[in-house]
């Protein structure tokens, strides 16, 4: 009788198994098997005798993950192009519209105040307006200007890392990186004695930054330097600055092409030959769709403006003719 209570109440004894979490040398491992499987890529690759091997496949990697991620960038830059010809030119013809509408709700519900008063409470308010109505156009058209420009970067930025590590694994001695030099690296595990390699990644990046500048014409940099005159009258005359945010990522850019030099200075050349490959297809995939943008944006200027000229030939013209006596 007593065994069987001491039976019943003894606890149970859990054997439900938990799995222990994933351990430093399991992502160590992770790594290292990646490294053997591109060591085994670059030897499998169909890479003729004249070429480096190790170098050719770095450069045959990184322009066929670029390629991959072509897509996610070609996604960011039609939504740009949705807000600038559809979300754009419906605000420019709304604003003065409900200019006048804010002003007659004004006027009908008989607001009285001083002048600058009543043109303070109507700027609130025409800015209210126009705001709600834009939130409705990109949600529409969805084209909202903050996920096409952080997620094309950020799709890229795992891969970027990622390669990084590998390369900067498979640098450590011994390396069969060691054995192999290409064009001004004595060898792949070693850092660029002459500093070539890392200043052609900082030129690129800034010509990355400055490229959208090659496209433009005369005339449109005229537009855009009087643009520029009378932001900066606004602000000298009391107004608020306006936060530009294609100006803030040049400039945060053109600040990451020096940092980009001095950290490439410090890595393996081949990380510094990933980089610079990398920044070179970046370059060209940057040209290439800035000059189909200002392609398309000549061709809807010009249109415009040819439906502009058809309508005042359209127009009736006043009669000049005598008047009679």
């Amino acid at each position: 009788m007593f065994a069987f209570q001491r039976a019943r109440l003894r606890p149970k004894v859990c054997t439900t198994t938990f799995r222990s979490p994933k351990r430093p040398a399991d992502r160590r491992f992770f790594i290292q098997s990646v490294c053997n499987g591109f060591l085994d890529l670059a030897i499998a690759l169909p890479i003729p005798p004249s070429f480096p091997t190790y170098s050719t496949a770095i450069i045959a990697v990184t322009l066929v993950s670029r390629l991959a991620l072509l897509p996610v960038s070609i996604w960011g830059k039609e939504r740009t192009r949705r807000l600038e010809e559809i979300v754009v030119p419906e605000m420019e013809k709304l604003k003065p519209l409900v200019e006048r509408q804010v002003f007659e709700r004004m006027r009908a519900a008989r607001v009285r105040g001083e002048k600058e008063q009543l043109r303070k409470m109507h700027a609130e308010e025409v800015v209210k307006v126009l705001t709600a109505r834009r939130k409705e156009l990109l949600e529409e058209h969805r084209c909202s200007p903050l996920p096409s420009i952080v997620i094309p970067p950020l799709a890229q930025l795992p891969v970027f890392l990622g390669f990084t590590v590998v390369l900067n694994r498979l640098s450590a001695a011994p390396t069969p990186f060691d054995s192999e030099s290409f064009l001004t690296l004595t060898s792949l595990a070693h850092v660029d004695p002459t500093m070539t390699l890392p200043v052609v990644l900082g030129f690129l990046t800034m010509a990355n930054v400055e490229s959208s500048n090659w496209v433009m014409n005369a005339a449109e940099r005229e537009q855009q330097r009087s643009m520029e005159e009378r932001e900066a009258k606004r602000v000298a005359d009391g107004g608020k600055p306006r936060i530009h945010p294609g100006k803030l990522i040049k400039t945060v850019l053109r600040g990451l092409s020096v940092v980009r030099i001095v950290i490439a200075a410090l890595t393996p050349g081949s990380v510094a030959l990933y980089w610079v490959t990398s920044a070179a297809f970046g370059l060209v995939q940057t040209w290439a769709m800035d000059w189909n943008d200002a392609r398309r944006r000549r061709r809807r200027l010009a249109t415009l403006q040819a439906n502009v000229g058809a309508q005042l030939q359209q127009s009736p013209k006043p009669r000049t003719g005598k008047t009679p006596n």
